[in-house]
């Protein structure tokens, strides 16, 4: 392994949630509504009523036989922790007024900023060297010194369009590399909407799937290396036996999502999940008894994108306190 993929992974084994060191801020600050990923209704600001004493989930164990699909697949990327020990350390959310409101709005940034360190350590190891991985360098260390910012400069900071600059630099990075990989043969032209295909065994390396809807596609013993992933819909997609390794920007949400095996090959820094079943050949390319993926607005609905966002879809005013 080279100095560089290792730096690369050192990074992203820091950008890991730990509830333990948490103040159970997606517990709180974020918003869902009920679906196939939430058994229930929550506002944005108000505690989860699985929320008990300590900070604890009081069904963590399980979340997915409980209808919270969607907090057992959730990532933070450790934002939570950096909120709760260092960049709001002393604020308690359950004190309610506007220390709480800030604190949240504070969190939204700290996630949107760490999950951005996340992909740029995906695009510093495919950019290789030259101009374009020094410009990931360097953007880079402009968003991990905004990790560290006061709470105050993080309530004010326009995290919307950093993330799209830093979007900007992501794809110009995918495009460079998967133009040095073969052609794909195995995904049609447009490639947006593809729920339910099925692409068991298909080449998809270096395939273009940014933000693609593959929720329940069948892409068992496909091959990803290259292939962009950023936003993908990968709920229930059959990836049992699938070549995920080398794939660009993979997430451990979007790996919590899928149905793998064994045999999935996954990036180094991805964990493989725990729910993903032992890996049985013959079984490849079956549909996952789970959801449809009709893309209704419950099917389609995670968390909220934002915490002041959040607030003004559900018609009211943010506010702290559970």
């Amino acid at each position: 392994m080279t100095t560089r993929r290792a730096d690369e992974l050192e990074l992203k084994e820091s950008l890991r949630a730990d509830c333990t060191r948490c103040a159970a801020l997606c517990c709180v600050a974020l918003a869902f509504r009920a679906s196939e990923e939430f058994a229930a209704d929550k506002l944005p600001g108000i505690a989860c009523p699985n929320l008990v004493e300590g900070h604890a989930c009081a069904i963590h164990g399980r979340l997915r036989t409980a209808g919270y699909r969607g907090c057992a697949t959730f990532d933070c990327f450790g934002a939570g922790q950096q909120v709760s020990v260092h960049t709001c350390a002393g604020v308690r959310w359950e004190d309610g007024g506007a220390g709480a409101a800030n604190m949240f709005v504070v969190f939204d940034a700290m996630r949107r900023l760490k999950e951005l360190l996340w992909h740029l350590a995906d695009a510093a190891e495919a950019a290789g060297t030259g101009p374009l991985r020094a410009t990931v360098d360097e953007t880079r260390h402009v968003v991990q010194a905004l990790v560290w910012e006061e709470a105050a400069t993080l309530e004010h900071l326009d995290v919307l369009a950093l993330q799209q600059q830093v979007l900007a630099l992501l794809g110009e990075v995918s495009s460079a590399h998967r133009g040095q990989l073969p052609a794909c043969s195995g995904l049609p032209l447009a490639a947006g909407d593809l729920r339910q295909a099925d692409f068991t065994g298909a080449n998809l390396r270096g395939a273009d799937l940014r933000y693609a809807r593959l929720a329940t596609a069948v892409l068992a013993g496909a091959d990803l290396t290259g292939a962009d992933l950023f936003g993908a819909d990968l709920r229930d997609a059959d990836v049992r036996g699938a070549q995920l390794a080398g794939s660009l920007y993979l997430t451990q949400l979007q790996a919590e999502a899928a149905d793998g095996d064994e045999a999935t090959t996954l990036p180094g820094a991805i964990r493989r999940p725990a729910h993903w079943r032992t890996a049985d050949p013959a079984d490849r390319g079956q549909r996952s008894p789970r959801g449809d993926g009709d893309g209704s607005p419950g099917d389609a609905f995670l968390f909220e994108d934002s915490w002041e966002d959040a607030a003004g879809r559900f018609g009211r005013e943010p506010e702290g306190g559970g």
